[in-house]
């Protein structure tokens, strides 16, 4: 009997103990978007790309990473400072000509910051951020505490980490100060874990769900795009079809009526759809890198519901644009560890974070075929669109005589540590992709992206094509 009463006791003293865990560990993640407000509600031309009103689109796509993505994407743009396109009486910066870039998880912090800062932004990203620890505000994993609230959701909830990017880099920054003057048009990508889909943080998604994309916080939006699961709880969006004038998109419909629609964008349709007729309420968020790590289904998804042969670009931008060059900034981690060179393994652990990595890595893949071959379909759309042109449409669209419509050159490529040879590629990747390293990675992870993109035969053809000099390069890429 005194045993029993001894055991009782302490299953109470358990019962009661895990109670008091729950009420320390509550999740903080409502959301904090708001309704768009009805003057808002017009679909309009939201997913148009800015460009610098000339002949060169210039678009980048950071991938995930953590801060080992963001120094490596900071050492592209560093040399991108010191690259120059023009003529030979004038030579600007590339990095005043990139019209678009898109990011995921750390590369998401350094699209959103160059986003806002422009050239600026390479100024204190280094200090604000690189040699910062993102992970000073964050729960460590391995407390009953934190037990307890990765087992609601996730050990960081959706206060946290958002707060830390905000103080240090954001300082309340909406996606309202991304727009008004020419910035390189920003897309945080983060996942829809219910749908199964990206989420893009841009208008034509806010719209989608009926709510204000320019209150939005931009720290927000990042630390969606970085929700590691159970390390974070996911960031939560409400969706408010009741609130909304605007018509469901005509491609949302099509898309979901053809039976041949790519899978990529029927899944979209499908999570739109939901929004809409309010079977899916709440938005959760996490990682952008579960879907898709480099950051293109975005871009991807824009050209496959155009309606026109031209789109996301205008008409007049179709018309002009001669030089088109989309680079990945790819930072993923490559194979690692030994329990291959043994019979014996690989522990649990091993086998969760390969079995992570290979999910990740294949979705990469697949994001990118789709995306160049969407691109070079998109090619010949164009070509055949702009030899169609009648001599009024010409001169609607400022086109000088002796234009040839077939002038038109796609560059798209990826730079990532293989290009620096196998020995510096080793070492990189054995970086850790976390939110804390120290200053000689940091610094080696900036000088590997600056000496990437020299290397880049994609990059060296474009600028090869674009200023006419003479350049060794490995491949010839353009179609």
């Amino acid at each position: 009997m005194i045993a029993l009463t001894i055991r009782l006791w302490r299953l109470a003293c358990v019962i009661l103990c895990a109670a008091a865990l729950c009420g320390c560990a509550t999740i903080q993640n409502a959301p904090i978007n708001i309704p768009l407000a009805a003057t808002d509600s017009a679909n309009g031309d939201s997913w148009a790309i800015p460009s610098n009103g000339d002949d060169v689109l210039i678009g980048l796509a950071f991938s995930g990473g953590g801060t080992r993505a963001a120094a490596f994407s900071y050492g592209v743009l560093s040399e991108f400072e010191n690259s120059e396109i023009g003529s030979p009486s004038r030579k600007d910066s590339l990095l005043d000509r990139i019209d678009y870039v898109s990011g995921v998880s750390g590369g998401a912090i350094m699209a959103a910051y160059f986003g806002l800062k422009g050239r600026d932004a390479l100024s204190d990203f280094r200090e604000r951020f690189l040699l910062r620890d993102a992970e000073e505000s964050l729960r460590v994993p391995f407390t009953p505490v934190s037990v307890v609230r990765a087992y609601q959701g996730g050990v960081n909830d959706a206060q946290q980490f958002p707060r830390w990017l905000d103080e240090n880099l954001f300082h309340g920054a909406t996606f309202a100060q991304f727009s008004g003057a020419h910035r390189p048009r920003v897309l945080i990508n983060a996942s829809d874990v219910y749908n199964r889909t990206p989420f893009v943080f841009d208008d034509a998604m806010f719209k989608a769900i009926c709510s204000d994309l320019n209150s939005y916080p931009i720290a927000s939006a990042v630390a969606a795009s970085a929700a590691i699961p159970v390390v974070f709880a996911p960031v939560v969006l409400a969706s408010y079809p009741d609130r909304c004038q605007a018509a469901i998109p005509g491609w949302v419909t099509a898309a979901q009526d053809n039976l041949a629609a790519p899978p990529l964008l029927k899944s979209l349709a499908t999570a739109i759809a939901h929004y809409r007729d309010g079977s899916v309420p709440y938005i959760k968020l996490l990682d952008g890198g579960l879907v898709d790590n480099y950051g293109l289904s975005a871009f991807t998804i824009e050209r496959l519901s155009a309606g026109t042969p031209y789109g996301p670009l205008t008409a007049r931008q179709a018309a002009r644009i001669r030089r088109f060059l989309f680079l990945v900034v790819d930072a993923g981690r490559g194979p690692s560890g030994d329990w291959v060179q043994t019979p014996d393994g690989p522990t649990a652990a091993d086998i969760v974070a390969a079995a992570a990595d290979t999910a990740i890595d294949s979705s990469a893949r697949s994001s990118f075929t789709a995306f160049d071959q969407t691109m070079s379909e998109w090619r010949t759309a164009l070509v055949h669109w702009r030899c169609s042109l009648s001599p009024a449409d010409r001169e609607k669209y400022g086109i000088s005589p002796g234009w040839d419509c077939r002038n038109l050159k796609l560059f798209v490529g990826r730079i990532n540590f293989d290009q620096l040879g196998a020995r510096r590629a080793s070492t990189l990747n054995a970086i850790p992709t976390r939110f804390k390293l120290n200053r000689e990675d940091v610094d080696s992870l900036v000088t590997a992206g600056q000496d990437a993109l020299r290397a880049n035969p994609v990059f060296r053809e474009f600028l090869t094509s674009t200023n006419g000099k003479s350049m060794t390069t490995a491949s010839s890429p353009s179609r």
